[in-house]
């Protein structure tokens, strides 16, 4: 497939997200203070992003709230308190994750909402569920996304049939997920070839969401783009589940189209990020997330050796190893 695009050239049709607050929120269980909110929200506007994930819509019958922020629920009131009315070019998102979700219940008309979108996560093997959440969404008047999380553990004819399944399905965007950050630029080319060929024929677009196992979420996100999908996923400072994930701060520095504005971004993680670190909120690039992407493994082992504070990495990749062989 051609490549669309030239560095230094830029494409009208990408979209970015900030998925800060979301893929963040599972490093801190979504305790983000209201100030913090609300100047992501604002920085967003200012840096010309085009859509910011505020979190989940999560069963209460499943997670005790008790135990999370307010962002694992995404209720439209506390949306509001932050957004207003959200007079702006920033569209608001939330995910919806097959089997966690009471979406008939909590997910109500788009009229009477702040959400624009509602992107789903799914399985491979969850695909009808996650299409159930779509056409429920659809016909109350959201932008969707299905997002097909561990694509790397998926074999091809399976991932042909659920991508057909899903081009015909009413569904607005296919994101490719990198859920164990164990792809590379290579692969990822191939990947984005075959979802894209899906999108051609049912006139969809495609997104990205890639992780910093490898450090490789950045190259594989403008990989992808070069092919040409279109939606593109960030945290700033790259805040994210394990080895977090593309940073905010490289892709506005990449991308040309001068709406996009990376001093915004800056200022916010010298204000708000930094302070984060300092408290003791733990993410970002490490030997276990490595080793974990390496072995294309669900990084829950790493997440658990790192907060230990353990360094015996050559025993932890011996486990692993051994792990895999069963």
């Amino acid at each position: 497939m051609q490549k669309k695009g030239e560095l230094v050239s830029f494409r009208p049709d990408i979209k970015v997200m900030d998925c800060t607050l979301r893929d963040g929120g599972l490093v801190n269980s979504f305790m983000f203070t209201d100030e913090f909110v609300r100047e992501l929200y604002r920085t967003n506007i200012k840096a010309g992003i085009d859509y910011m994930e505020f979190g989940y819509k999560a069963s209460r019958d499943q997670f005790d709230e008790s135990k999370f922020g307010k962002w694992k629920f995404c209720d439209d009131d506390a949306i509001r308190e932050i957004v207003g009315d959200n007079d702006t070019d920033l569209k608001i998102s939330v995910m919806a994750d097959v089997g966690r979700t009471d979406f008939r219940r909590d997910i109500c008309d788009k009229a009477n909402s702040p959400i624009d979108m509602v992107r789903v996560a799914t399985y491979i093997n969850t695909i009808p569920a996650a299409l159930e959440i779509v056409e429920y969404c659809n016909k109350k008047g959201y932008e969707t996304t299905i997002n097909i999380m561990a694509v790397s553990k998926s074999n091809d004819a399976d991932l042909d049939d659920g991508l057909e399944i899903i081009g015909q399905s009413c569904v607005d965007e296919i994101y490719i997920v990198d859920s164990y950050g164990s792809l590379y630029p290579e692969q990822m080319r191939r990947l984005a070839a075959k979802y894209l060929e899906t999108a051609d024929k049912y006139g969809k677009k495609i997104g990205i969401h890639a992780h910093n196992n490898q450090q490789l979420a950045f190259a594989n996100t403008i990989e992808t783009l070069t092919m040409g999908v279109s939606y593109l996923d960030s945290t700033v400072l790259s805040m994210g589940r394990g080895a977090g994930n593309c940073p905010t701060e490289l892709l506005l520095g990449f991308l040309k189209n001068p709406k996009y504005h990376i001093t915004p971004i800056l200022k916010f993680i010298e204000k708000e990020m930094l302070p984060l670190k300092e408290d003791g909120i733990v993410w970002g690039y490490d030997i276990p997330y490595l080793l974990t992407g390496r072995l294309n493994q669900h990084p829950r082992d790493a997440i658990q050796f790192t907060s230990e504070r353990r360094t015996d990495y050559a025993d932890f990749y011996k486990f692993l190893y051994d792990k895999d062989s069963f």
